[in-house]
């Protein structure tokens, strides 16, 4: 960064500072610390891409993939313990259990009749994480179908044993979604009689993630269902509700309730225990792909941030996470905040979560802590829009265009909002379709996805912007610097209401996106 750009960065942080949260002021080292543009400029972009290059290493070396529960997974949890324990940090690896998922071989969907065709896995439809197995031709069936889509979202299909009355045992169940979780629609169907289940998405248009037309994609959030189970298109549904609809469903698929995986934790030995500062980001890839930008990217970003970080005498103690099964449902991040106690908790004063932050059609999308966009969920709690500001002020200072990302609880951050816990974070994008607007704002591709190796094998080190990667990665360092050595702190970190982990909005990302991680649509 030149140093141009660097005066005017610091003067937007003290500014915000001041404005946000009073600030140790900006001294040389001997009288309060280090200087914050020396340790901004410590954290270069190619160390960071390093470490992307490596996790991509791992996973080539391991059948292409970093999923939790796979032996890639464990040689990057095995990697990042090892940077960070070389630098001073205290490691924990924190072990739990989870239910595995994973396609054996690839899932077919053919229509019989009317008419021969086959659909297109990943473009017409995916298969829903925790489906059961089997290879079934059945006539397809329409459960309390809203056809046409009602101008808003009201579809409850197959949320109700009454839904499946007059269902007939061994048909295939076509279900819309809406109102409630995939697994209960799912769970339904099959104590119906159905064979197999096809979820559609409910029709609406909309922008990005708000568009209900496109690939439906989630997890039925645990392995209760024994039948095959897929998502698929608006249109895809739509057409397979005509009379006389005849499919095959073929999936293969392993399931284990028991497989364990692992969060890395990394503590300072420095600063305040009572007023710790957190970031995170998740390790584990999908079963798909290597998982570069998703989220070899944010974690690339923390992982050089903590290293470099690790020298500083800071006011405030630093918390480093790589979240394990993320992609099976925040199962880590969950895990970690359900273990904390009320003590504990209190003394997390923010969470920081980069999840996806080199989408090669990026945006520069910081959470929506306020809620000043007035889109889908509600603000975080108290301090996050103090968090948003703080984000804002360095991309202002850099001369970068911004945008807000809903807060629908959707990564790792929503298990630290639902207790109450101030949080934020960076986000490029995922498979959400980038508007007009925004590609005359950031550039790249209006109408195309933000990335669109997206829980795909193509999340490769092809995948990465490198010129995204190196401005979040400068938001990141500059967010940890101003926060481990500020005197007051965001938020109190005391639990607080439960926030439900559903809403509108954002760029398109969740993960198993267009739903939210326990399978509840929007």
């Amino acid at each position: 960064m030149r140093a141009r750009a660097h005066k005017s960065l610091l003067t937007a942080i003290t500014a915000a500072s001041a404005m946000v949260l009073p600030v140790v002021s900006v001294a040389p080292a001997s009288a309060a610390g280090p200087d914050p543009q020396a340790f901004s400029q410590s954290v270069k972009a190619p160390a960071v891409k390093r470490h992307v290059e490596r996790l991509q290493r791992i996973a080539d070396a391991n059948g292409g993939t970093r999923a939790a529960g796979t032996p890639g997974h464990e040689a990057s949890v095995a990697y990042v313990a090892d940077k960070l324990r070389d630098a001073g940090y205290k490691v924990t690896l924190q072990e739990f259990e989870f239910p595995f998922f994973r396609e054996v071989t690839r899932t077919v969907l053919d229509r019989v009749s009317p008419g021969a065709k086959t659909y297109v896995r990943n473009t017409d439809f995916r298969t829903m994480t925790y489906s059961g197995s089997g290879k079934v031709t059945g006539t397809v069936q329409g459960v309390d179908l809203v056809l046409p889509p009602s101008p808003e979202p009201s579809s409850t299909s197959g949320c109700e044993a009454s839904d499946f009355a007059g269902f007939t045992r061994g048909n295939i169940a076509l279900i819309q979604r809406g109102t409630c979780n995939f697994q209960l629609k799912a769970e339904l169907a099959q104590a119906a009689g159905a064979s197999g289940v096809i979820l559609f998405n409910e029709g609406q248009a909309g922008e990005g993630a708000d568009d209900r037309r496109i690939l439906l994609t989630g997890t039925l959030g645990a392995p209760t269902t024994n039948i095959p189970v897929v998502s698929t298109t608006f249109a895809v549904g739509d057409e397979l509700a005509a009379a006389g609809t005849t499919v095959t469903l073929t999936a293969d698929t392993e399931s284990d309730p028991h497989r364990k995986t692992r969060n890395v934790l990394a503590e300072s030995r420095w600063g305040d225990p009572d007023k710790v500062v957190m970031l995170g980001s998740h390790l584990d890839s999908v079963v798909e792909g290597p998982g570069i930008n998703d989220n070899g990217s944010g974690s690339a970003g923390i992982l050089e941030t903590a290293l470099k970080a690790s020298v500083l005498p800071t006011r405030n103690r630093l918390r480093f996470a790589f979240w394990g099964a993320e992609e099976l449902g925040l199962l880590g991040s969950e895990h970690y905040v359900a273990g904390l106690s009320a003590e504990e908790k209190a003394k997390i004063k923010l969470y920081l979560n980069f999840d996806m932050i080199a989408s090669p059609n990026y945006v520069f999308g910081i959470y929506d802590g306020d809620n000043s966009d007035a889109t889908g969920a509600p603000a975080g709690p108290a301090g996050s829009d103090k968090i948003e500001q703080l984000f804002e002020s360095y991309f202002t200072a850099i001369g970068k265009p911004y945008t807000g990302t809903d807060f629908t609880g959707r990564s790792d951050y929503g298990p630290f909002i639902g207790v109450g816990i101030p949080a934020g974070g960076l986000f490029t994008g995922a498979e959400g379709i980038k508007t007009a607007d925004e590609a005359a704002k950031f550039g790249g591709e209006a109408g195309v996805a933000y990335d669109k190796c997206y829980h795909q094998a193509c999340d490769t080190l092809a995948n990465i912007d490198d010129k995204a990667l190196a401005v979040n990665a400068g938001a990141i360092a500059t967010a940890a610097f101003v926060y481990a050595y500020s005197r007051t702190l965001p938020g109190g970190g005391a639990p607080g209401p439960t926030r439900p982990g559903t809403g509108g909005g954002g760029l398109g990302h969740d993960h198993d996106h267009d739903h939210d991680h326990s399978g509840v649509p929007r």
